[in-house]
């Protein structure tokens, strides 16, 4: 098959939700809308009313910044009305599950439990959860290098398509091949289960190392923000002055 926006978009959606489920996000679908890990998921149509309570449900659950994915044939104006701010723009990507034949790498593991995250990053650890369940539906590999943790990275399979997510390196391990390590971990455990294209957004800095994995690049989509209220009193939905 050849993986279109329409899948990359399926996908990520399909990952807010599964983080949602795992870690007790509050995910529903409300005249058209659909919300997953406190975002509005691709809409064709943004019924203001419909994005209100929305926006209203997700602050109640926690949700600090509040995040509306779009294509960018998507009329936006109703966002723009509710105090959302334009934001970056992800560039949706896709591949082979075989990665070009990137072989293995032994800084690279897969993993379903972790003691990597301590202190303020230590909630992270709760997402392995998504890790553990079966089957299986999402992997987590962590790269070390000189004995430390250097970067991590996630994939998650629907149907015939798997989807990569938070490939990171820290700054100090850049440039030695970890990413693509990552990638070939990651991609080859949803292999295993069924996948057979890769897909995943990725911005500006991250098209090289995908480019080397044998992706490509499909299409172009847009992320808009709603952050706190900063003025005392102003309504649920106002946007915040920079």
């Amino acid at each position: 098959m050849s993986a279109t926006v329409a899948d990359c978009e399926r996908v990520q959606t399909s990952w807010f939700q599964l983080r949602s489920e795992v870690l007790g996000v509050d995910a529903w679908e409300d005249t058209g809308l659909v919300w997953a890990n406190g975002d509005l998921m691709f809409p064709q149509v943004i019924d203001p009313a419909a994005l209100a309570r929305g926006v209203e449900r997700s602050r109640a659950g926690g949700t600090t910044v509040v995040g509306a994915w779009l294509g960018l044939d998507v009329d936006p104006s109703p966002l723009a009305a509710a105090g959302f701010e334009r934001g970056w723009s992800p560039w949706w990507m896709a591949g082979p599950t075989d990665l070009g034949g990137l072989p293995a790498d032994p800084r690279v593991q897969l993993q379903e439990h972790t003691t990597d995250y301590v202190g303020e990053h230590a909630p992270y650890a709760e997402t392995l959860a998504m890790a553990r369940l079966r089957p299986s539906r999402a992997w987590y590999a962590a790269a070390y290098a000189e004995g430390r943790f250097a970067g991590r990275a996630w994939s998650h399979r629907v149907e015939e398509l798997a989807g990569v997510f938070d490939v990171d390196v820290w700054q100090p391990f850049q440039r030695r091949g970890l990413g693509a390590g990552l990638m070939r971990a990651v991609c080859a455990a949803a292999a295993d289960a069924g996948a057979r294209d890769v897909v995943l957004n990725s911005t500006p800095t991250g098209v090289r190392l995908y480019e080397k994995c044998g992706l490509e690049r499909i299409g172009t989509g847009i992320t808009w923000w709603l952050h706190p209220p900063t003025v005392p009193g102003a309504a649920l939905g106002a946007s915040h002055s920079p």
